[in-house]
């Protein structure tokens, strides 16, 4: 009968993989920390890296820079957003399937959305102020993104370099969370988060695409014609 090895050289890839996720989470644990202690500008990759107890070259395996540490606290919701995707009705129509999927999102306390996490908020408010660290987060952003076009093409069938619905609707719905979590970060009220994205995702409908009766036409002056 076969006997199961007990020398554990089976399990050794788990273990690496297992030490270096926990290599990976003390090292974005003391960049978030570090940085919204003193600032993004007062502190350095090898402070980060000190902190963590590991040399600046085990920092640069895991991280390009200090920015991309940091928001690695963040990193995971495009793909929960992404997952909660997948799993809506194949019948929904794209936009409102992307919707629904933020929503899940919000709504997804074991996974604890920005607004019920520690500091998120904070976090997210020094990418609004600091040109770096907001850079780095719309690189995240975009790569999420891409994953969604990806998942409605396949939900409606298309390729999406020559039908560009899938496209459209990401742009939109990616437009619409990231106007609310504009409006969230510089409204002062953490807790808010979930009521802006209603609002962002309610503004897409034809009043945006129509014009308006009662307003100014476009182009027009308060002026008197000289003719």
């Amino acid at each position: 009968m076969y006997a199961a090895s007990t020398n554990g050289t089976g399990s050794e890839p788990d273990r690496r993989g297992r030490k270096a996720r926990r290599t990976r989470d003390t090292l974005a644990q003391a960049a978030f920390d570090l940085v919204l202690e003193r600032g993004l500008r007062n502190v350095t990759v090898e402070e980060i890296a000190q902190a963590a107890d590991v040399d600046r070259r085990t920092f640069s395996r895991y991280f390009p820079n200090k920015e991309a540490a940091v928001l690695d606290a963040v990193r995971g919701d495009g793909d929960r957003i992404n997952r909660a995707l997948r799993e809506r009705p194949p019948a929904e129509p794209p936009l409102t399937a992307y919707r629904r999927a933020v929503l899940d999102w919000l709504d997804d306390t074991e996974a604890r959305p920005w607004h019920l996490r520690p500091r998120i908020f904070d976090l997210l408010v020094m990418a609004e102020e600091e040109p770096t660290l907001y850079a780095a987060f719309h690189h995240i952003r975009v790569d999420a993104q891409e994953e969604s076009v990806a998942i409605l093409a396949e939900r409606l069938g298309v390729d999406p370099r020559r039908d560009l619905r899938p496209a459209v609707a990401v742009a939109a719905g990616a437009g619409a969370l990231l106007a609310a979590q504009a409006a969230w970060v510089r409204g002062g009220r953490p807790a808010v988060l979930p009521e802006f994205v209603v609002h962002a995702f309610d503004a897409l409908s034809a009043d945006l695409l129509e014009s308006r009766q009662d307003g100014p036409a476009p182009h027009s002056t308060t002026q008197g014609s000289t003719s």
